[in-house]
């Protein structure tokens, strides 16, 4: 009897921990807008901007370069591709920055990212990943253009 109340306490046990909870606050016509998976995910593709092998001195070029970048990152924004986006303070691996972009392939990702000059003309290197993140990431830009002052 003793072994008998054990196992049927271990199923209990079990079950309890692996029952799924559902979410009282789901709305499925959100979730589906978002294109969110069962857990409110999607998968994103992530950039990591790290410092790139041009060392030119040619000032000129950088700076036509980097407001390559900078025009690529807002036209990005407001197709609603590019989620996240912003540089890194210095550090001493030469990470540059950050996008997380609203596509499902690095093949595409790299698409989006092929008239970045700063790229293209390696003052950054571009390092892609798949990742799986909230798909409710992107709402934070409904509300991100209303609270800059100045731009770059």
């Amino acid at each position: 009897m003793k072994k008998l109340f054990t196992f049927l306490l271990f199923i209990c046990v079990i079950t309890t921990m692996s029952a799924q909870k559902s979410n009282p606050n789901y709305n499925p016509e959100l979730a589906k807008k978002l294109n969110a998976d069962d857990y409110g995910m999607k998968k994103f593709i992530f950039v990591m901007l790290k410092t790139g092998t041009n060392t030119s001195t040619d000032k000129e070029l950088k700076n036509k370069s980097f407001a390559s970048h900078m025009k690529n990152t807002d036209s990005l924004v407001k197709v609603k591709k590019m989620v996240v986006a912003g540089p890194f303070f210095r550090n001493n691996d030469n990470y540059r920055g950050i996008f997380i972009l609203a596509v499902d392939s690095i093949e595409k990702a790299k698409a989006l990212l092929k008239n970045d000059q700063a790229i293209s003309k390696k003052y950054l290197e571009a390092v892609y990943y798949e990742w799986y993140g909230s798909a409710a990431l992107g709402q934070y830009l409904n509300d991100a253009d209303k609270i800059w002052k100045v731009g770059f």
